[in-house]
């Protein structure tokens, strides 16, 4: 079923589209972002792996997620644009080819430095991927109801894939090393660029203005900024001098970046969107939400790996309630937002996840899994599939087709920096505390027990038991080294109380601000909602 694109480069992807043709498109597209989200999550499960393999420290173990995060974040808006002006299948085929290039270089790599380039390269590529996904998506689907239903299924796509990472991570590592998490995504690459090539028709915006190159230079320098901030905050603290530097400088870019797109004829992101409510407080939302569900994947891998000592393919099977509850809520939730609204699927969402933190955060070393523990993940996955779909179809919904990828990448970037805050402040929360608790005790442990190495890093992670439990002891000493294990898991679940609270005000205050400011009856429809934008006209806006 090879699609003409001949006539439809300057128009909505649907023209000529049969549904069938519409859905084998949508499998190929959530298949291209199953990639993307997928190996996002792969390197974490191998991080132990590659710690011994390749001698890396805590710091080096932490470039290889943040080099993929920050080389793919700061670049979503810029490729969105680009995509839109040049072509959104054809970025997508670049991008698929190039993350399938540069995972067999990481795959083929044999030192710390390499590994960190090739994951930096792979970022770089999947921005390039992302933004055309939900740009596709949006000219595809042009109804309301096909439309919701088609980002229902991108969503879950989207959630399962973060859900079921660490499970395909686990399997992987029982039968072979840490190259098969990068062996893996070579050949769904090849199949992604396939089913693209022969079901997904090509798409840009009909109407080419000038380049907008200094907009993208200025938001590429401006969220690269902000990201390499948060990443590096809890290594150099929240309000040392090195942080509040990069606070400054990406504020002052984001605020250079703003002005001029406000003045220039032709934005690379159209900043009058944002007064368009249902576009400005729905990516609020999905900050949030994405702040919650990171800091909370965070967390729960701290739970499982050093509380209940579980390995990583065990990990991945207890995380399963979380991709199965997404799997579920996001078609039901996006649809039911077509009869009551997205502010009241938005905001009953953000609840559910509050109440999935605070239930969290009541965990203890003794609490089952069989109980609060699985229920906190089934809430937090239904309430992270309440949030997304709705807000993401409402977001779509107020962008012209003509500015999809600009308003997909604007989607996109929200999840990322929202998901970069949610490890970095709960996860430099729960650290502090855990620090703070177990710090002076394992400084007074015996050599007989702890190596200088184990005390440092049993100090920075309770992670650690895995290691300190492996390692021989004198049967004189294992009542200590029992009791020190307790403690440290003690101190863990006391960081994660604290961090877990800190979610909960975080939710309850956005779920606030959305109820009070978002409009609560449905939406009517796209031509509706673009209403505003068409005329430019505020008063369009108070309405929608």
């Amino acid at each position: 079923m090879t699609v003409s694109t001949a006539s439809l480069e300057s128009g909505p992807a649907a023209a000529g589209l049969s549904q069938r043709a519409k859905w084998a498109a949508l499998i190929a597209i959530c298949l291209a972002e199953l990639l993307v989200v997928l190996d996002n999550t792969l390197v974490n499960v191998a991080l132990p792996s590659m710690a011994v393999q390749l001698q890396a420290d805590m710091s080096g173990l932490q470039w290889i997620v943040d080099a993929f995060t920050l080389a793919f974040s700061g670049l979503l808006l810029a490729m969105g644009h680009l995509g839109d002006r040049y072509g959104r299948r054809l970025f997508m085929i670049i991008g698929l080819s190039g993350v399938a290039v540069m995972s067999a270089a990481g795959a083929l790599s044999s030192g710390l430095g390499q590994v960190i380039a090739a994951r930096a390269g792979m970022g770089v590529f999947a921005a390039v991927v992302f933004p055309a996904t939900l740009a596709l998506l949006t000219n595809i689907f042009t109804g309301a109801r096909e439309r919701a239903a088609a980002i229902a299924l991108w969503t879950a796509m989207a959630g399962i894939a973060i859900a079921i990472g660490p499970t395909v991570g686990g399997w992987l590592l029982e039968y072979y090393s840490w190259h098969s998490v990068f062996w893996i995504n070579v050949p769904v690459a090849l199949v992604a660029i396939i089913a693209v090539l022969v079901t997904v028709p090509e798409s840009r915006a009909p109407h080419v203005d000038r380049l907008d190159r200094i907009g993208i230079l200025l938001s590429l320098a401006g969220v690269t900024a902000l990201v390499w901030s948060i990443i590096e905050a809890p290594k150099h603290g929240w309000l040392a001098t090195e942080s509040l530097a990069g606070y400054l400088l990406s504020a002052a870019l984001l605020a250079a970046f703003v002005a001029w797109e406000l003045r220039v004829p032709a934005p690379v992101l159209n900043m009058r969107l944002f007064r368009n409510r249902r576009f400005a407080l729905p990516s609020l939302a999905i900050t949030v939400s994405y702040f919650a569900a990171f800091g909370f994947l965070f967390l729960i891998t701290q739970y499982f790996q050093g509380v209940k000592e579980l390995s990583p393919l065990e990990f991945g099977i207890h995380s399963l309630p979380f991709a199965v509850a997404v799997g579920f809520g996001a078609p039901i939730a996006t649809l039911l937002a077509q009869r009551l609204g997205t502010t009241a699927m938005v905001v009953s969402g953000l609840l559910t996840l509050a109440v999935a933190m605070y239930i969290a955060g009541r965990t203890t070393v003794e609490t089952p899994y069989l109980g609060p523990v699985v229920v906190s993940m089934i809430l937090m996955g239904l309430g992270f599939a309440i949030v997304q779909g709705p807000a993401t179809e409402s977001i779509m919904g107020a962008v012209p087709l003509a500015e999809a990828g600009a308003g997909s990448a604007v989607n996109d970037t929200t999840r990322e920096v929202g998901g970069a805050l949610g490890v970095a402040v709960l996860g430099s929360v729960m650290t502090s505390v855990y620090a703070n608790h177990i710090g002076n005790r394992i400084a007074g442990i015996p050599g007989q027990i702890m190596n200088p190495q184990q005390k440092e890093l049993a100090s920075n992670t309770p992670i650690s038991v895995l290691e300190i439990v492996k390692a021989p002891v004198n049967p004189m000493f294992a009542p200590a080294k029992a009791d020190l294990i307790h403690a440290m898991k003690v101190a863990a679940m006391q960081g994660s109380e604290t961090a877990s609270y800190i979610a909960v005000g975080t939710l309850v205050g956005c779920a606030v601000i959305v109820a009070l400011a978002l409009p609560w009856r449905p939406e009517r429809g796209r031509s509706v909602l673009l209403g505003w934008r068409e005329s430019d006209s505020g008063t369009a806006e108070s309405d929608h």
